[in-house]
């Protein structure tokens, strides 16, 4: 199943290719200072039969060298079809790219990493045919960043910490630093990163945490920001109404990215309903359906069967 979660997980490599060196010195694999990334087609289906699509592939250019695909696959539990489906998406690349090509998975907890390191084995008997053997990013391997200056000089590292460790005791520390260093990031940084996370904590417990810390307005001093001005609008003319107000608006936004980072077309009666849409309730339940509608409108219809 497709979750908010599962998204995040893998789409900020796409959105912020700078995070996979230090993602590859984690894994003991150093890739060369002028590496360049590109972001490629994941749909691996042949013909009609059966549709088969990668979470995220990149291609890594490494200067004077060859270079290789990246398949990201966000995994959020053991599944025994997985062996045989990244055995195919890694055979279908190389043959299509002819190029080399690993596959990363993304954990949320030990156990479902343990699991995804693998080796995976097709064959028959005791003969192996091919085995696979991908990479793992998980609890046990990303840091936890709660160092201020660490998070300032590394947002997508930061916000990639968190979300893997969302689940963990360490979250709500990490989540204050990264709130803390949005504070002095450019505007495309702080809006980019406060709406993937704020979209990739739907389901988890620390989801409250950063929307607190994100109506906190002590972090952003001076940035005129959407969350600044709500906070000092609420502090002059009644705290809790601008609060819900700017919660409201900052929701409505992120419906909006979930849907056209998917590729759904937003026309402008729904963005008009979206942005018009003050009730939060209703806007947790869009923001939740975003993320697997196959159409804008279907969020609408959600709210007439509620």
């Amino acid at each position: 199943m497709v979750t908010s979660s599962h998204e995040t997980a893998h789409r900020i490599f796409q959105d912020r290719p700078e995070l996979l060196p230090p993602v590859f010195d984690l894994l003991g694999m150093p890739l060369p200072t002028k590496a360049e990334i590109d972001v490629i087609s994941p749909d691996t289906t042949e013909i009609r039969p059966l549709e088969r699509r990668v979470d995220t592939v990149l291609r890594v250019n490494l200067p004077g060298k060859d270079g290789f695909l990246l398949a990201i696959e966000a995994q959020g539990r053991r599944d025994r079809a997985k062996a045989s489906s990244w055995t195919y998406y890694l055979g279908y690349l190389r043959a299509k790219y002819d190029m080399p090509a690993l596959l990363l998975v993304v954990c949320q907890d030990r156990p479902t990493a343990r699991w995804a390191a693998g080796p995976f084995r097709t064959g028959y008997g005791d003969w192996s045919a091919l085995t696979l053997h991908p990479l793992v990013l998980g609890p046990g391997n990303v840091p936890v960043i709660t160092d201020p200056d660490t998070a300032a000089k590394n947002l997508a590292m930061t916000a990639f910490s968190a979300l893997t460790h969302s689940t963990q005791p360490e979250a709500p520390a990490i989540l204050e630093v990264l709130a803390k260093a949005l504070g002095t990031a450019d505007e495309d940084s702080f809006r980019y990163y406060s709406e993937i996370m704020e979209v990739g904590l739907v389901e988890s417990p620390v989801r409250d945490n950063w929307r607190k810390l994100m109506k906190n307005g002590s972090y952003f001093p001076g940035r005129g920001t959407l969350v600044e001005e709500t906070f000092l609008e609420g502090k002059d003319a009644g705290l809790a109404e601008g609060r819900i107000e700017g919660q409201a608006e900052a929701t409505a936004n992120a419906v909006v990215s979930v849907l056209k980072t998917r590729g759904i077309d937003v026309d402008a009666e729904a963005l008009e309903r979206i942005k018009g849409c003050t009730d939060t309730a209703t806007l947790d339940r869009w923001l939740t359906l975003a993320v697997t509608t196959p159409q804008a409108a279907d969020l609408f219809e959600s709210e007439a069967a509620a």
